[in-house]
């Protein structure tokens, strides 16, 4: 308290400190004064007031304190009493035991008497109830049901209240009442059969869908009824709960798997295309019955019982389970295709899922998948397996059928263009477009795999192409006659491979994304260089096929044969011409080579034509060389043979001594040692040539065989 105080008074001088800092503050000193006390008279009534509150309530406790103790002494006196006149009173209760079992017994009767009249009609209601089921009025017919039903529990739960182990009355009851569930079973099947046929019976007479949805909602209020009390008594009634919506949408779950799997009409055996068929229809019918749910069914059903959301889980669990069935089957390469196809793209299209009559309700962006994303990496395995074993055996058969086109005795087909060409390209690549347009309805990915399946296959199918094109040539070598149209059809191989080309680039173009896109490893230079060397060889074999067939008549320009009169220059221009006429035929780039056979041929042609019609007056510079030569070979007096032979040399100083002496070889007339003496005497003479002289003679060679052919 002594240091309280001391606070205070320290507060106290501190306070008036802050009042009187100022002079002209002291005349304010009554009035601080005045207001201070105010101050301490109003704090000093709030403690009187808060201290008289406390003493009042202390002293009402203590008063209730008295008054209870006073109650908890009575209310002790008052049980003390009653126990003892409990202990009094147990010899009474067992004399009375006779009277209870009265009164047990009256309030049988008197149960037994308030339903007597519904006891004694019971085979009556039992008869109606049976008559109406069967003509089909469910709903009067579930009346009298209820009636019965009421009945009966009623009275057993009488028994089971007065005495619940008195079995025997409660089987007497059970068993007059027997009837009463063969009623409800009978009812209930027929309540399963519209159930069954819902989406039929919903189009032709809805109001008994309705009658059937109100019985069963009667009968879950009765169970729920029932269920409650049972929670206060402990007594059900036999066959209680009914649970009969549970069994609805378990009969309406039933009937959506068996309508499902009843949709498969044929076999693989029997169609080709069933799984196709089977797909369709079930398309049609899980649209139409969805959509036939969502406009009349949902109109029937309580909005709570949400059945177009669960027709829908229904529908969708069916088919999630038929396509894990297919999925499991041994499956073809297109029948994988048609179930994938199915199950990622139709299932959520506008086809079916996605379609505008079952918006807003269906979501499909919150379906689950109809097989699992394993199952499909599964199917794409072996569909990808299978598609590369059928591509080679179509490639194979491809192949094989073109080669029997070589070996015909009719010309190659041709282009709008005229260029020789086999079916071949076509084929094969007509086949890849069928399996890629195919794996585009499933997944850009699986385009894309089988776009590098192609190509790499293609890769593989070019090398056995050049290796039978070149078995194709050795063939014909051994045998020169056959094939007939072996020039044609080697042009159409050569053709082939500038179609495979363009091809090629085109599947490219039109199968991939993008120009670098991943996963296309098969390079287009490598089957660029097959292609390649496939029409060069092609090429070569038909320069060397033309010069087959004119070695013989080539061999005979410039020797006595030739002299003495020979066809050969005619039989070379035909067939120079002939084959100048195939040669056309080749397409561009590979025509390169093409244009160079035809431009020697048209060489040969022109030279011939000019040797077999005689020079005139269009002749130019080489027809004039021709005669100068001409002039040596047919000269008669073979003493002028020298001076003849000068003066070629002097208009042609590139001849050389092996020109000279093929030239003497072929006249026949000129002997060794003149032969000799000509040579000598032309190479010791001048051989300047004029300044516009253009060289003739020195990229002609004389090769030793031609030579030796000369002398004969």
């Amino acid at each position: 308290m002594e240091e309280t105080g001391r606070e205070a008074v320290a507060t106290a001088v501190q306070r008036v400190a802050g009042m009187l800092q100022r002079p002209d503050q002291l005349d304010k000193v009554e009035q601080y004064r005045r207001r201070e006390a105010r101050k301490k008279a109003s704090v000093e009534a709030r403690l009187k007031a808060a201290i008289q509150s406390q003493l009042d309530g202390v002293r009402a406790g203590l008063s209730q304190l008295h008054s209870a103790l006073h109650d908890v002494k009575d209310v002790q006196q008052s049980l003390a009493n009653v126990s003892q006149d409990w202990r009094r009173s147990i010899n009474t209760i067992e004399s009375l035991r006779d009277v209870k079992d009265a009164v047990v017994r009256h309030s049988q009767l008197a149960a037994a008497v308030e339903n007597l009249k519904n006891i004694f009609s019971v085979p009556e209601i039992v008869r109606d109830t049976q008559d109406l089921t069967e003509q089909g009025a469910l709903l009067q017919a579930h009346r009298k049901l209820m009636d019965l039903e009421c009945s009966r529990d009623g009275l057993m739960y009488e028994q089971y209240r007065l005495d619940s182990r008195n079995t025997r009355d409660m089987t007497l009851i059970h068993s007059y009442f027997g009837s009463t569930q063969a009623l409800s079973d009978e009812l209930a099947k027929q309540l399963w059969m519209v159930l069954q046929r819902s989406l039929v019976t919903v189009r032709r007479d809805p109001t008994l869908l309705v009658s059937v949805v109100r019985i069963i909602e009667r009968e879950e209020k009765i169970d729920r009824r029932i269920l409650d009390r049972k929670k206060q008594t402990g007594f059900v009634p036999p066959g209680r709960p009914k649970s009969w919506k549970e069994k609805m949408f378990a009969i309406l779950d039933r009937t959506v798997t068996t309508r499902i799997e009843g949709t498969q009409a044929d076999t693989r055996e029997s169609d080709k295309m069933w799984l196709v068929r089977h797909l369709e229809i079930i398309r049609k019918y899980v649209l139409d019955d969805l959509v036939v749910a969502k406009t009349l069914m949902v109109q029937c059903f309580p909005p709570h019982y949400e059945i177009f959301r669960n027709l829908l889980s229904m529908y969708h669990q069916a088919l999630s389970t038929r396509m894990q069935e297919l999925a499991s089957e041994d499956l073809e390469a297109n029948e994988i295709v048609s179930l994938l196809t199915w199950v990622l793209n139709t299932y959520t299209s506008a086809e079916m899922m996605g379609n505008v009559e079952l918006a807003p309700e269906v979501d499909v962006s919150a379906l689950e998948p109809l097989l699992s994303p394993h199952v499909v990496s599964e199917l794409l395995d072996t569909y990808m397996s299978t598609l590369t074993s059928n591509i080679i055996a179509w490639l194979r058969k491809a192949l094989e059928t073109d080669k029997k086109d070589w070996v015909k005795e009719t010309l190659p087909e041709a282009d709008q263009d005229g260029y020789y060409q086999t079916t071949l390209p076509a084929i094969v690549f007509q086949m890849f477009e069928q399996n890629l347009q195919v794996a585009a309805q499933i997944s850009e990915d699986l385009k894309t795999k089988v776009l590098v399946l192609c190509l790499q296959q293609m890769n593989s199918f070019l090398s056995r192409y050049k290796d039978e094109a070149q078995l194709y040539k050795e063939e014909h070598l051994r045998d020169r006659q056959r094939p007939h149209c072996y020039v044609q059809y080697m042009v159409a191989i050569i053709n082939n491979c500038q179609t495979f080309k363009e091809s090629i680039i085109s599947l490219k173009r039109k199968y991939l994304r993008s120009a670098g896109e991943d996963g296309v490893s098969v390079s287009q230079p490598s089957m660029d260089g097959v292609l390649d060397a496939i029409a060069d060889e092609g090429c070569r074999s038909l320069l060397e096929e033309v010069f087959l067939d004119l070695e013989q008549h080539l061999s005979e320009l410039m020797t006595k044969k030739w002299l003495s009169g020979s066809n050969a220059v005619d039989i070379i221009c035909v067939t120079v011409e002939d084959y100048f006429n195939d040669f056309a035929k080749i397409k561009k780039p590979y025509k390169k080579g093409a244009e160079r056979m035809v431009r020697e041929a048209e060489q040969l042609r022109f030279l011939f034509r000019k040797l077999a019609s005689g020079l005139g007056e269009e002749a130019d510079g080489y027809c004039d060389t021709i005669m100068a030569v001409a002039e040596v070979i047919k000269l008669t007096d073979p003493s002028l043979l020298y001076l003849e032979v000068s003066t070629l040399v002097s208009k042609y100083p590139d001849i050389r001594d092996e020109h000279i002496g093929a030239l003497l070889a072929m006249r026949g007339d000129a002997s060794r040692d003149m032969k000799q003496t000509i040579i000598e005497t032309l190479e010791q003479g001048p051989t300047q040539a004029s300044p516009n002289y253009v060289p003739i003679f020195r990229d002609i060679t004389v090769s030793g065989l031609n030579v030796a052919k000369l002398l004969k």
